[in-house]
């Protein structure tokens, strides 16, 4: 399961960078808004799927409520999950 959330965790990361860093700015710079439509609902289906996968994490390997909390907020925050995708590496392997 640590595999598949830390897969998530990243596809998720990046949905998000896209949507920060491309989309938004396609949006409000170019007046184009359908790539925040879509990526936007691409990147709330993937959030969805991290916070799901998060709580189960927490449950099967009886992570502190520091820990879970830790993982969520920097999830809110662009690169973040991709400092947290290595610290599981190292400590769960591949």
């Amino acid at each position: 399961m640590i595999n598949l959330y830390r897969k998530t965790a990243l596809i998720e990361a990046v949905s998000y960078l896209i949507l920060l860093f491309v989309a938004m700015p396609m949006k409000y710079i170019f007046s184009v808004p359908e790539p925040v439509k879509y990526f936007g609902w691409l990147h709330g289906v993937l959030f969805i799927a991290f916070i799901a996968l998060l709580l189960s994490c927490w449950i099967k390997y009886r992570w502190s409520i520091v820990r879970v909390a830790g993982f969520f907020v920097g999830s809110l925050l662009p690169f973040v999950p991709f400092i947290f995708e290595k610290k599981l590496k190292e400590e769960y392997g591949n």
